[in-house]
């Protein structure tokens, strides 16, 4: 008889050494995320997939699952709290989705229309923030970047490459290319490295592709995020 945990009262089978995350992409069952991503290491910075064990706030993505866990998701308090997040990323940066061209295929953008967030609600900071077009295939846009770190980890855990990193604390706090001019073109960067692909935003994006598919026709056009992450779950679930 397998282990479980029950999310919002439906139970959810798991195995040794998964998180609550884990059990939970594996069954289906969509926890509002950003910055977490099955193949690498959890990393718990975004704080949007904090559900409540017991009558206590955790990372979903960093907290075992065990036996008997009670796990409250899909709460009004909670995702009250997952749209005041989702607000404050897209003020701390400069989003907008109107006439961006990963609109449509951004998960930024997916989890705040799934949260019900239809405005910022505060003021914009409108940053200064860099764009680096010195690399051949692939622009990098700062003023997308959430800071996510998804980047950082695949260059360095799947590329082998350690082309990115991050520099300085709060505000003024980005995304930075190890290089001694610290320019993408002067990296090692390739167009098929899994840190290009991984990015929730189009802080990295491929040149020459931009609107090949139109808004409209796009994944999240026509499909909650949390339809997306269900048929993924029912893909890999038939592999196995």
């Amino acid at each position: 008889m397998s282990k479980t945990i029950k999310i919002d009262g439906k139970p959810i089978p798991f195995e040794d050494d998964q998180t609550i995350m884990d059990a939970a992409i594996a069954a289906g069952v969509y926890i509002p995320h950003l910055c977490h991503n099955p193949e690498f290491t959890p990393h718990g910075s975004c704080k949007l997939c904090t559900v409540s064990v017991n009558g206590r706030n955790v990372a979903s993505c960093t907290m075992p699952a065990v036996e008997g866990q009670e796990i409250l998701s899909e709460t009004e308090e909670l995702n009250a709290k997952r749209r005041a997040l989702t607000q404050m990323l897209f003020v701390e940066g400069n989003h907008f989705c109107p006439f961006c061209e990963k609109s449509g295929n951004c998960n930024l953008q997916a989890v705040a229309y799934h949260l019900g967030m239809m405005s910022p609600h505060y003021n914009h900071f409108y940053p200064a923030r860099e764009v680096d077009a010195s690399h051949s295939d692939i622009l990098l846009d700062r003023n997308r970047c959430i800071l996510c770190e998804l980047c950082v980890r695949a260059s360095r855990d799947v590329d082998g490459k350690e082309v990115f990193g991050l520099s300085g604390r709060g505000i003024d706090c980005k995304l930075v290319v190890n290089t001694s001019t610290g320019r993408l073109g002067d990296s090692n960067l390739a167009v098929t490295d899994k840190s290009v692909s991984v990015c929730p935003t189009g802080a990295l994006l491929v040149k020459r592709h931009g609107f090949s598919v139109p808004i409209g026709e796009r994944i999240f056009d026509h499909k909650d995020i949390s339809q997306v992450q269900l048929e993924h779950a029912q893909v890999e679930g038939g592999h196995e």
